[in-house]
Order: C-alpha cells, then sequence, then structure tokens
C-alpha cells in the first residue's frame, strides 16, 4: 500500500509499505475513506515529539470500511463503515474504566498510538487495535466529512476545552485561538447557551468564529490591551467565566490567566513547545482552575447524537479537499493554513 512516512524532522514521504496486518485477535484492519492532517502532525515534522521515529506512518484521524477483523472482535465486523478514535483504549484497565482512556495502561500508558507509537492513518489501510473499542460506527446519513471530526478534533474541543472547563448556560466564555481546535470549542460550547468570545489575530479565521456560533469577537491586531477587552464583555467587569487557551503558547496562556475572574477556570487545550509562566505568588488567593488534558475521545457518541440532530455542524470545518495521494500538497497548504485560509483539509481514498 502507499502510506504518508515519517523520515526524521522536516522529513516526509509518500510512498510504498507492507500492507498492515492482524497481529492480535482485538484487531481489525480498516480500508482508509478519509483522512484529514492535526495540528499535532506538524509538531511531529517539526521534531517535537521524539517517541515519533523514522519510519512511522502518521496521522490519528479517519473514516473507513473494515477489511478484516481478529477472533475475539464482537462489535465490529468486515464491510462496516466506521470512524477511527484517535484514542486506542482496552476499557479493562483502571484508567479506562475511570474515563481517562487517554492514559490507557494496556497500550503503554498514554491512549494516543496512532501516528505516534504505531502505524497511523494517513494510509491507504491501518491496523487498530482494540477495535471494538476504537472503532465507532458512521450511521447512514451521517457524511464522512462529519464522522472524520469526530476521529479527534470536536472531542478534544468539547472534552478538553467545554467539558474541563465547566461550561455551562449563561457563562461567558474566552476562546483565546480560533483554529481548528478552537472552532471546535465555540462550536460545543455555543451548544451549552454559553456566551463566547473568540480572540484571534486573522480576520478569516474571526469571521468563521461567527459561523461557528461565537458571540463576539476580539481582534488581537486592533487593540493593545485584550485582557481589558475582555473584562468589558465579562459580567460585572471582573473577567471571564472559563478562558479556553487554543494555541500552544507563552502569552495566550498568559492572556488566559489574566483574563479570568475570581473563581474562573482556565481549559487549556493547545499543545505547548514551551516552558509557560505561572504568577502563583498572585493567584493563589484567587480560588481559580487550570486544567489540562490529552482528549479521552469518549464523548464521541454523544457528538454523534448532535450531529444527527442538526444541533452542530462539523463539516463547516473542512475548508480543503485533496485526493490522498495528494497528500504531500494538502501538508503544504495546512502548514500554511493562515495564508491560505485553511481549517481543516481532507484527503479522499
Amino acid at each position: 500500500m502507499k502510506a504518508l512516512v515519517y523520515h526524521g524532522p522536516g522529513n516526509k514521504a509518500w510512498e510504498e509499505v507492507p500492507d498492515p496486518q492482524v497481529q492480535a485477535p482485538t484487531d481489525a484492519i480498516v480500508r482508509i475513506e478519509m483522512t484529514t492532517i492535526c495540528g499535532t502532525d506538524l509538531h511531529i515534522l517539526k521534531g517535537d515529539v521524539p517517541a515519533v521515529t523514522d519510519g512511522r506512518i502518521l496521522g490519528h484521524e479517519g473514516v473507513g470500511v473494515v477489511t478484516e477483523v481478529g477472533p475475539e472482535c464482537t462489535k465490529v465486523a468486515v464491510g462496516d463503515r466506521v470512524i477511527i478514535s484517535c484514542i486506542t483504549k482496552c476499557m479493562e484497565c483502571e484508567y479506562c474504566t475511570r474515563g481517562l482512556t487517554s492514559h490507557c495502561q494496556k497500550v503503554g500508558g498514554i491512549g494516543w498510538i496512532f501516528g505516534h507509537l504505531i502505524d497511523g492513518t494517513q494510509a491507504e489501510l491501518v491496523r487498530v487495535p482494540y477495535a471494538d473499542n476504537g472503532l465507532i460506527p458512521l450511521p447512514e446519513g451521517v457524511t464522512a466529512e462529519q464522522g472524520v471530526m469526530l476521529s479527534d478534533i470536536l472531542p478534544t474541543g468539547f472534552e478538553i476545552g467545554v467539558q474541563y472547563g465547566q461550561v455551562g448556560a449563561g457563562d461567558v466564555v474566552a476562546v483565546v485561538g480560533a483554529g481548528p481546535v478552537g472552532l471546535a470549542a465555540i462550536m460545543t460550547a455555543t451548544a451549552t447557551g454559553a456566551t463566547v468570545i473568540a480572540v484571534d489575530g486573522n480576520t478569516f479565521r474571526l469571521q468563521e468564529a461567527r459561523s461557528f456560533g461565537a458571540d463576539d469577537t476580539i481582534d488581537i491586531g486592533a487593540t493593545d490591551d485584550v485582557v481589558g477587552e475582555l473584562k468589558k464583555r465579562s459580567r460585572y467587569g471582573l473577567g471571564v467565566d472559563v478562558a479556553i487557551e487554543a494555541v500552544g503558547l507563552p502569552a495566550t496562556f498568559t492572556t488566559c490567566l489574566d483574563a479570568i475572574r475570581p473563581g474562573g477556570r482556565v481549559a487549556n487545550v493547545g499543545v505547548h513547545g514551551a516552558p509557560v509562566q505561572f504568577p502563583i505568588e498572585r493567584d493563589w488567593i484567587n480560588n481559580i482552575t487550570v486544567t489540562t488534558g490529552l482528549v479521552n475521545a469518549t464523548t464521541a457518541p454523544q457528538l454523534l447524537d448532535q450531529i444527527t440532530e442538526g444541533r452542530i455542524q462539523p463539516e463547516k470545518f473542512v475548508t480543503h479537499r485533496f485526493r490522498l495521494d495528494e497528500i504531500i500538497d494538502a501538508y503544504d497548504t495546512f502548514s500554511r493554513a493562515a495564508d491560505e485560509n485553511a481549517m481543516k483539509v481532507i484527503m479522499t481514498a
């Protein structure tokens, strides 16, 4: 088969590799129908994830058709059309049974293994361990474009942003960073009845944020006091109830900390590659909560219901479409997202 293979920082190739094989009785093989690129893939290509070694097939999102199953698979069968979860989970270890599937102990203590510790989904075929738990049936009437957003981006924005931030009706929520993950948080926070303010410096993304449900926007290029602007738009001028950090930079993390009210919450979703400052000498007295996390991807069925009910429209993320064998061009576009007005690029087999 053909696959997108990592060959060290800055190097990747669409090349011929051996077909995956069933290695364990709970495995399945899925023929990829559609996949996409995540910001984490760009971090890998920068060398930020040293666990990813030369020869690894990248990708952790996809929709496809099951072509083979191991003898212990009882829920998935050959011919099933499925969404591939970005998190691999045994559903037997203590972490999985407590809902922290992102740290499944049977797969090495980290649930994100596709395109990381094992070969991923940016390929014609992929092996899926613990397939009964990691493959979600794609219902009739739900498109592949909608379904592939449930692999990672929508659960990430919802779980690590909205749920960890305890967003509820009536909350004023700042989403700092209106890229794909920030937009996922906006879409799912809006569905709770919260008032959402999107913060970014890209005009296109701010426009999209409104179409995803944001009630207000702040262009960081139009003010030298983002925190002040957020406080003006909060209840009583004390600060927002929740700030969702969706960039992964020290400056945006600081903005979130500075913008919340006493008793407020910062939900960090962004992937950070550098240390940040936490002013504990200031904030120990403020009764704030700061959360971080890797998505558990346990809410995909719940989000799937919202899609079928018409409450969220994840197909709105897709701005660029390529064939799977054009994946090098897709990476080029996604790596220049701001210039290309790209949110999510998809590749179809």
